[in-house]
């Protein structure tokens, strides 16, 4: 890809700009390189690098990779380059061209290295209308490159970048740019509703999106109440697997019509017993044909709704199961409830008690909750005991930590 089609899209970052991609700079890198981004304006020059270079590049925020992730990086061929210093590889190795590489988020281990190209992370290819893009993501994350790619590859496709120091404050970065599309995570999206929802109203948004974490209805009808005249759609997308499902109808789920439609370029959608199976065009390196997401699915009222991942949602108390995301879309159904997160607890007796993360809009007590959740969930699956945090909880990647 030597010449984008969006290479006179202008990039707002904090450290260089406003700018266009053609009008960065042609970072000299390694042929095979691990860039530490301290901005998004390191990442992105980065990857302009690698659009006029075609050398193997893995992209990754400098505060995700750890002592023992630079040693693995460096043993696998990698020169790291972090800032003005390059740290060469412990072992050589001719560079695979075109390879891009991205870390997963490591929410079930340490984070895997996953191979893609420019092709294969660019999958929005019909002509798309005029846009200004908030880029909150964590650079070198598939959301990221998501949005990279549509840039690059798309006319008219700006981006306005906000680094982690000012997350809180995107919604003025964004009125003040002129911004008209924000994607984000739903605990992303949460966290505004919550704190900023006077200014989020000012903002004149054409495009609205989610993704990364289950999508409910609660969160989608807020974002509507918010943004009357926005498209608000929601992907469904993974570092393995690419971007496979996307739903602009309002609606949690997918039609339950999807399931087992096969259309030429278009993702294959199937359950198998409770769990999200796919095929994909947009897949990873190595990953052609069937694959298992560990994500599980409930199939109500013919649409299908992604809850979660299989590992760790089911709660057993006292022999009786109940799904963590079941309890906490209950919660999250209150008018008061900004955000909750639900685990198990070990416990006499029974083993394991529902306990309950939660960020409210006004003061509510416990007893309004356990009888809120008695209106919907089986008696073993109420929540016996609640915290009430202060403020929504998310990492670098947007995603909750709790």
């Amino acid at each position: 890809m030597t010449s984008p089609l969006g290479g006179d899209n202008r990039l707002v970052t904090g450290d260089h700009g406003p700018t266009a991609w053609s009008g960065l700079p042609r970072l000299d890198l390694p042929p095979v390189t691990a860039a530490l981004a301290h901005s998004h304006g390191d990442a992105l020059r980065a990857v302009w690098g690698h659009v006029n270079s075609d050398d193997e590049l893995l992209i990754a925020s400098a505060a995700r990779i750890d002592e023992a992730e630079r040693q693995d990086l460096r043993s696998s061929g990698f020169s790291i380059v972090d800032g003005g210093h390059v740290d060469p590889p412990s072992v050589l190795r001719a560079a695979e061209p075109g390879r891009l590489w991205l870390l997963t988020s490591g929410s079930t281990g340490r984070p895997k290295r996953v191979g893609h190209t420019l092709h294969s992370l660019t999958t929005v290819t019909g002509r798309q209308p005029p846009r200004r893009w908030l880029l909150p993501y964590s650079p070198g994350t598939y959301a990221w490159w998501q949005l990279v790619t549509l840039s690059l590859t798309q006319p008219s496709q700006d981006l306005v970048c906000v680094e982690p120091d000012e997350i809180d404050q995107w919604p003025q970065l964004a009125a003040r740019e002129g911004v008209t599309a924000v994607s984000g995570t739903p605990t992303f999206w949460r966290q505004a509703l919550w704190g900023s929802a006077p200014a989020l109203r000012e903002l004149g948004l054409e495009q609205v999106t989610l993704g990364g974490e289950p999508v409910d209805q609660t969160v989608l009808d807020a974002l509507r109440e918010t943004f009357p005249a926005a498209r608000i759609s929601w992907i469904y997308a993974s570092s393995e697997a690419g971007a496979s499902i996307a739903v602009h109808d309002g609606r949690a789920g997918f039609p339950q019509e999807w399931l087992g439609h096969h259309t030429p370029g278009r993702p294959l959608l199937k359950v198998d017993g409770e769990e999200l199976v796919l095929e994909s065009p947009h897949h990873a390196e190595g990953l052609a044909g069937v694959i298992r997401t560990g994500d599980r699915v409930d199939v109500v009222d013919g649409r299908v709704h992604i809850v979660g991942r299989i590992a760790g949602d089911e709660i057993n108390v006292g022999g009786s199961k109940i799904s963590a995301a079941a309890v906490r879309d209950a919660l999250q159904a209150h008018p008061d409830v900004a955000w909750a997160s639900v685990k198990g607890r070990r416990a006499p007796i029974v083993g394991t008690i529902v306990t309950a993360n939660v960020v409210v809009t006004r003061e509510v007590t416990e007893a309004e909750l356990v009888a809120h959740c008695q209106r919907r969930l089986p008696d073993y699956g109420i929540p016996r005991r609640f915290r009430f945090l202060d403020e929504i909880p998310f990492k670098e990647t947007l995603k909750s930590d709790v």
